[in-house]
């Protein structure tokens, strides 16, 4: 996939009426992500880009370039992780607020906002015990997915507490029956799905239970170990990484995968890379989605 480099320089103002500012191209994300009708000009080619007769701010043009290969889609997995420099995504101590900056808070926020679920690990869900909403952004709040195979998270989170959007519980087979019931929300569902040897999920049976369940379009959110699950399954279609100018020297490291022995069976993923304040976003295509 080519690369394209936009100056930040020549732009016209975003109060000109003719020209597309970041909430138009916001609002046209959502309603193609929606597939329903939406006044801001823009449409998108044969081949998949967005194209306008309009002047563009950049700021704009780079949502577009980023969002638009996931709001033109009807179904997708894309993981999402926060790291430094040297890779680390918490300290040792487990301490990760905030490695990256607003700006890419508020991208996390959107790929919220064009997914039909996010996916969190149980300890993800216990650590930071996150609402996994849109809140810095407009839009609708996805289904919350919490992977549990053991059922260890605490009945005291707000994802099964709150109401703000419904709430999967997936745990293993060998769960009690009691700890699947320690929640009677009607937002609350419990689901399950066998292990495999290593006492996880299968990442293919955990987005296969969501496409039946209507979710076709899947963020993986964290933590470093249930991304690189499933990475290293070959169920994501594109990884974005965010990585912070900023130097731990030591802690917790984002992809965690089998250990390979040449560079030969390395990934090479086609990248592309945007700004988000401090931040650069390295957008990598993991599998071929164009068909």
């Amino acid at each position: 996939m080519m690369k394209r480099i936009f100056k930040r320089g020549g732009v016209m103002p975003e109060s000109h009426v003719n020209t597309i500012a970041l909430a138009d191209a916001w609002n046209w994300l959502l309603a193609l992500r929606h597939r329903r009708s939406c006044d801001v000009a823009i449409n998108v080619s044969p081949t998949g880009e967005w194209q306008t007769a309009k002047a563009v701010t950049a700021e704009a043009r780079e949502l577009l370039d980023c969002l638009t290969p996931l709001a033109s889609r009807a179904a997708w997995v894309v993981a999402q992780l926060g790291q430094s420099m040297d890779g680390r995504i918490a300290t040792e101590s487990g301490h990760s607020h905030y490695i990256n900056g607003h700006e890419s808070l508020v991208h996390l926020h959107r790929l919220r906002a064009l997914v039909d679920a996010v996916v969190v690990g149980a300890g993800t869900a216990s650590a930071d015990n996150p609402q996994l909403t849109v809140r810095h952004v407009s839009g609708t709040n996805p289904t919350r997915v919490v992977l549990d195979p053991r059922g260890r998270i605490p009945n005291d989170l707000a994802l099964l507490n709150t109401d703000s959007a419904p709430t999967l519980h997936i745990v293993g087979s060998d769960v009690r029956s009691e700890l699947q019931a320690t929640t009677s929300l009607a937002h609350v569902e419990r689901c399950v799905l066998p292990l495999n040897a290593s006492g996880q999920f299968a990442p293919h049976g955990v987005v296969t239970l969501l496409a039946k369940k209507g979710l076709p379009r899947v963020l993986i959110e964290g933590g470093g170990i249930t991304v690189s699950q499933f990475i290293e399954a070959g169920t994501v279609d594109r990884l974005h990484l965010l990585v912070a100018p900023l130097l731990i020297g030591s802690g917790r490291p984002g992809l965690q995968m089998t250990p390979i022995e040449t560079l030969e069976s390395a990934l090479r993923p086609p990248a592309r890379t945007f700004r988000c304040g401090d931040d650069t976003l390295f957008d990598l295509r993991l599998r071929d989605t164009t068909a």
